[in-house]
């Protein structure tokens, strides 16, 4: 597979059924992932493995992880949501 196709494949796995969720993860993907470098993607991807309200959970507060990368990509997807946030967030 090439690296296009397993990013399509990645995209792909963005589509939670949610709209917001979607489109907050999709503009992470777009925006981050490829610059994220191997732990900020290796979170990404953690993330996507997660139950939608498992994720829903952790964005809004209600429930923190044990995962240092995810909890820092928590803080990137929610400056990502602020209108004028940083589209590629340290």
């Amino acid at each position: 597979m090439t690296p296009e196709q397993e990013f399509n494949r990645l995209r792909w796995r963005c589509r939670r059924g949610m709209r917001e969720l979607d489109a907050l993860l999709m503009a992470y993907a777009d925006a981050c992932y490829r610059d994220a470098g191997p732990a900020g993607q290796a979170a990404f991807r953690g993330l996507l493995s997660l139950p939608d309200p498992e994720i829903v959970a952790l964005l809004n507060g209600s429930q923190r992880s044990e995962d240092a990368g995810i909890t820092r990509l928590v803080g990137q997807l929610l400056a990502l949501r602020v209108p004028g946030g940083s589209q590629h967030p340290a």
